[in-house]
């Protein structure tokens, strides 16, 4: 019993880091991030240091973005209806992510079930890879 419960606990530690991997390469997405996202958004640690782009502020900080409600990023004033889908318990995985920088608006709309939802970003990432990658480039920071 003793060792079945051990073999239990064992499996289920790994579990949690391997589910939080992203399937995303790191590198081109890091590549991405500088082409794509670096004008709007910053990755800031907690201690203030950027760790990567610049000190852009017309997007939120991305700093442990993966598995936080949508709308959360401290000091940033969200519109809502990103609000609003996070308070009703939308989180950043990697899909919603990768649904979400491909089209903002209407992926809002999809996950509030409202016509009227918008988004206050308007960039869209073209190619759902390249999305995957940031996201992973993103989610290497927590």
């Amino acid at each position: 019993m003793m060792r079945s419960l051990s073999l239990v606990a064992l499996i289920t530690s790994l579990a949690v880091p391997f589910s939080a991997q992203a399937e995303g390469d790191i590198a081109a997405g890091e590549e991405q991030f500088n082409r794509q996202c670096v004008s709007c958004h910053v990755i800031r640690n907690n201690d203030g240091e950027v760790l990567a782009g610049r000190s852009a502020k017309a997007g939120p900080n991305l700093y442990g973005l993966a598995g936080k409600a949508l709308g959360a990023a401290e000091g940033f004033r969200y519109g809502d209806s990103i609000a609003s889908a996070g308070a009703a318990g939308s989180v950043w995985s990697e899909d919603n992510f990768v649904d979400y920088v491909q089209n903002p608006t209407e992926w809002l709309r999809d996950t509030l079930q409202d016509r009227r939802a918008r988004s206050k970003m308007a960039y869209q990432v073209r190619e759902a890879q390249q999305a995957q990658d940031i996201y992973a480039f993103i989610a290497s920071f927590e």
